[in-house]
């Protein structure tokens, strides 16, 4: 089917954090490979993988020295292939993470860049520039803290938005772009189903490199301002029409995501305009407040900004670099109760939605690792005052009482210490408990995938107390979420077909959701 990423249901796995095959406490591609079954019965269309390639591991392997080959941690160029045939065969699309913004310092053109010196072809192909005496050549900061350019042997900076050893690819140079439109083809040509662009706002740069006057530079922090020197500058979507034209070769059914942590739902809006990419994720979504008046119009926004150019939306709620949404939404038994609202509100949504692994099991952000332990660049790029992103990035309890969970067969320690207390939320433990979050995933992508109205089309709000949000999509299906202080009254004339939570006395209990249907 072409026209599949208009509603797909697509799973990110962290592959670090997934599942181990060789015993080494880390995961790999093997180990996702024996676990897809799990997303299989879990009912989703596609999975998307964070980066597999060879890579440093400065930043969880978004670091990238070779985009080509697979870096020994997660096994081997053929266990890429197998893991693409294998999910196939079972039904499953595959997208890959494609890292277009930097590269590793260790990469071939950078190592090349260095030995060059100034004003050398080989100094082109990324961003180096003189100083302002002993400073820096403006006030650009890095995202994981600190200024954004650092400085080498022969006097100039170089440019790094992210970690020093990410350095920013020059993407004015026909030769950064010829590389990567190289690159696409590559894994197209390997048969996967799509590409999932990181900071797919990010690759041009003014050329004047003003000072942009800020001292952070968050990525989930959207540009305050139409005209920013690094984000969301309007000729990236020339790049990204080139690439859509490289999917084109491949046959229409070839996609695009791309993650633009953009200031509002218009400028999203041209990253999916019918000749450039697919799909964008909707981070206003993701941030969004829970509060019945926040998200109603965060949807409304996006649905109408979206369909203006025919795009469908694509929600989400957690990812790799944020704050597991159970956590954000209250933490223990309000903010799990939330979440498992919150997910049938998304899935009923028109349009495609992404999961991250691990909120099928309803886990929450894991904010007391020891600090001797934390990898996320973030740490000490911000003289350890921000813990980062490994919060979420905690390997994945499959079975047993204790750690390691059934994340590696022979008990090794995972390279993120797991919680004690998982072993009531390990997928095994949850797939035999009817009311566990694992169940109502499971029951949600079923019923989304049976039921004629949901995916792909339109939605019409109905009347509803303040602080409840309730529409209808036809033929036939309602969704009513309570985000109020008081039980709300179900609409007459329908039947209830998934809850979120137990119902009282026929009414819909505060932070629950209920699916139902017409009679």
């Amino acid at each position: 089917m072409e026209d599949w990423w208009r509603d797909a249901v697509v799973y990110e796995v962290y592959v670090r954090s997934f599942a181990d095959s060789d015993g080494d406490g880390t995961g790999d591609l093997a180990g996702l490979r024996a676990r897809l079954g799990h997303l299989v019965e879990l009912g989703v269309d596609a999975v998307w993988t964070t980066p597999w390639y060879r890579s440093p591991m400065v930043d969880g392997g978004y670091d990238v020295e070779d985009h080509r080959s697979v870096d020994p941690l997660f096994g081997t160029d053929a266990d890429a292939l197998a893991l693409v045939t294998e999910a196939h065969r079972l039904g499953l699309r595959v997208v890959i993470d494609v890292v277009p913004n930097h590269t590793s310092d260790r990469h071939r053109w950078f190592r090349a860049a260095l030995a060059a010196g100034p004003g050398s072809p080989e100094r082109a192909r990324y961003h180096f520039r003189p100083g302002r005496g002993d400073r820096p050549p403006n006030d650009w900061r890095g995202v994981f803290g600190g200024p954004a350019w650092t400085q080498v042997p022969d006097g100039e900076w170089y440019l790094h938005l992210f970690a020093p050893e990410q350095p920013d690819l020059n993407w004015t140079q026909p030769e950064v772009r010829a590389e990567f439109e190289d690159l696409l083809r590559f894994w197209f040509a390997r048969g996967v189903d799509g590409v999932r662009i990181d900071v797919a706002h990010g690759l041009l740069k003014d050329p004047a490199f003003p000072d942009l006057g800020a001292d952070d530079e968050e990525i989930v922090r959207p540009p305050d301002r139409s005209r920013h020197p690094h984000w969301d500058r309007d000729g990236v979507h020339e790049i990204y029409r080139s690439w859509r034209r490289v999917a084109a070769e491949f046959g229409p059914d070839r996609v695009f995501v791309a993650e633009a942590w953009v200031g509002r739902p218009d400028r999203l809006a041209r990253y999916v305009r019918p000749d450039e990419l697919h799909t964008a994720f909707n981070f206003d979504f993701l941030r969004c407040a829970w509060d019945a008046g926040a998200l109603r119009a965060v949807i409304d926004r996006t649905i109408e900004a979206l369909h203006a150019v025919g795009a469908p939306a694509t929600w989400v709620l957690s990812n790799h670099d944020v704050v597991r949404h159970v956590t954000r939404f209250g933490g223990g038994s309000l903010g799990t109760r939330r979440a498992r609202a919150a997910v049938l509100l998304m899935l009923a949504l028109p349009g495609g939605a992404y999961l991250y692994q691990g909120e099928e099991l309803g886990l929450a952000e894991v904010e007391d690792l020891p600090e001797e332990v934390l990898a996320d660049p973030t740490w000490e790029r911000s003289g350890h005052t921000r813990r980062g992103r490994d919060g979420c990035r905690v390997p994945l309890p499959w079975s047993g009482t204790e750690p390691p969970f059934g994340f590696t067969a022979d008990g090794t320690p995972t390279w993120l210490p797991q919680p004690a207390g998982w072993g009531a939320q390990t997928a095994s433990a949850q797939a035999a408990d009817p009311g566990s979050m694992l169940t109502l995933y499971r029951a949600a992508l079923a019923a989304r995938r049976e039921h004629p109205a949901l995916g792909d089309g339109t939605m019409t709000w109905s009347p509803a107390p303040e602080g409840v949000l309730s529409f209808t999509r036809e033929p036939g299906f309602g969704c009513v979420v309570n985000l109020a202080g008081e039980p709300a009254e179900l609409p007459g004339g329908t039947r209830v077909v998934l809850a979120s939570g137990p119902l009282a006395d026929g009414r819909v209990p505060p932070d629950t959701a209920v699916w139902l249907a017409r009679e």
